[in-house]
């Protein structure tokens, strides 16, 4: 297998976090990657200094003004030369053969798209949940998102059928993309291995529950055109499956 992933990571804040990510992501079993480092924070101007980690394989991008997660990973994707992308978010962690073992997946099913098994842990590194793969498709991800970001590997080719795979929204743009994705009758398929752990912590954007309620307001009414009482009951299905989930 000598299929190049490109690791995309999004950055804001926690320099430490970020580090640890970025090793997870070179120390992988399979080793031909490139991971891009797309800084987000403007205020951080020399990023590859306070991670200091030299590696062929890492690259640096500085945004020039926040543009938030979404964007930032389609400038990533814009700037990779992979047939293969991974995505990781900067204070998550890949387990060391999650790359082998999913490109080994993909290639034997023949997929475009496919995502893990994954753990959530807190602040303190205890795992306090899990969640299962399964095989994803529209149907089944319009009424809850099931699909980790930092667990997903997908096909070059397929992102770039969208002009802009990910929307500017402050949470839910990876949904918003998945939705797309599976609209157009990709399936993304799972893999029930625990390859990755989700961090977990009080004050993030994932963690605002009024964020996500506005958001998914957007996903349903803006990003799929749905009118106000189909949106309302969307909605209303994607929280009560959430709550099943905690």
């Amino acid at each position: 297998m000598k299929n190049l992933v490109s690791v995309i990571i999004p950055f804001y804040s926690n320099i430490t976090l970020l580090k640890k990510s970025i090793l997870s992501a070179l120390n992988q079993t399979y080793k031909n990657v490139e991971i891009i480092v797309v800084n987000d924070n403007p205020s951080i101007k020399k990023i590859d200094e306070l991670v200091n980690i030299k590696n062929k394989r890492l690259k640096f991008i500085n945004n020039k003004v926040n543009l938030g997660a979404g964007l930032s990973r389609n400038k990533g994707i814009n700037s990779s030369k992979g047939k293969y992308i991974a995505f990781l978010d900067s204070d998550d962690l890949w387990k060391k053969n999650k790359l082998y073992l999913q490109l080994m997946f993909m290639k034997k099913n023949r997929c475009v798209a496919s995502h893990t098994s994954y753990y959530i842990k807190n602040s303190v590194g205890k795992i306090i949940s899990k969640r299962y793969a399964k095989n994803q498709n529209y149907q089944s991800l319009i009424k809850s998102c099931d699909i980790g970001l930092s667990t997903v590997m997908i096909e070059k080719k397929v992102l770039k059928k969208l002009k802009y795979p990910f929307p500017n929204i402050k949470t839910k743009e990876d949904y918003v993309c998945w939705l797309y994705l599976s609209k157009q009758g990709v399936t993304f398929y799972g893999i029930n291995n625990f390859l990755v752990y989700w961090l977990s912590h009080v004050g993030s954007l994932s963690s605002s529950t009024f964020q996500k309620i506005i958001d998914a307001f957007k996903v349903y009414y803006v990003y799929q055109g749905m009118n106000i009482f189909k949106t309302f009951y969307f909605i209303l299905v994607l929280s009560l499956n959430y709550l099943k989930k905690i």
